[in-house]
């Protein structure tokens, strides 16, 4: 069986349990308490030498860290990932704008306002983030204006990586509200066969 270790909150560790369950892969969730530096012991750094969670431990006892590499890895060869090789290219393009231009900001924002519940103490740093992080926003509305799905118009882990920390934007200080296509594309997310939300 498959070993995730994670921190419930996290939208990164939030992937994979999305993925896996509505792939029916059984799995067993090892909680990383990462306020407690659970994450910085050696016990963890032999999994993961960057000490970040989360961390799949295959079948074989092979440790693989980064969210969408473990998305990538467990989709090859399904349905959430596609078979034409230039939609394959763009849901890795997702993958790269999630991590690179998304997720700096529109996560971190979420972690010190909702989960550290810290806003006034990262106020300066939380001013610098909220443009880029409606820039990433803005990106994905003109994206979603004409189709239902990020790659090829079907439902792929380009869709995970980037729903996971978007619906909870909010959390993080974003309004939604004006993006349109966003709010659509979140409601066709969560009526998906085998849906999961963050907090299971």
């Amino acid at each position: 069986m498959f070993k995730l270790y994670q921190s419930q909150p996290s939208g990164n560790c939030y992937k994979i349990r999305l993925l896996l369950t509505q792939l029916d892969i059984p799995f067993e969730k090892i909680e990383i308490d990462i306020f407690q530096k659970e994450s910085r012991t050696s016990a963890f750094l032999e999994k993961n030498l960057n000490g970040r969670v989360p961390v799949l431990e295959t079948e074989n006892r092979q440790f693989l860290p980064e969210s969408n590499a473990v998305l990538y890895y467990l989709s090859d060869g399904t349905n959430f990932f596609p078979q034409d090789r230039f939609e394959r290219a763009q849901v890795m393009q997702w993958l790269f704008f999630e991590q690179y231009s998304h997720e700096p900001y529109i996560a971190t924002s979420r972690y010190w306002i909702s989960l550290l519940g810290k806003p006034e103490e990262y106020r300066a740093q939380l001013e610098q983030k909220r443009e880029p992080g409606y820039a990433a926003l803005r990106v994905m509305e003109k994206h979603l204006g004409d189709r239902d799905f990020f790659v090829g118009n079907n439902y792929s882990i380009a869709d995970i990586a980037l729903f996971a920390y978007t619906h909870v934007a909010d959390e993080g200080g974003f309004d939604l509200s004006e993006f349109s296509s966003i709010l659509t594309w979140i409601e066709r997310i969560k009526a998906q066969p085998k849906y999961i939300s963050i907090k299971e």
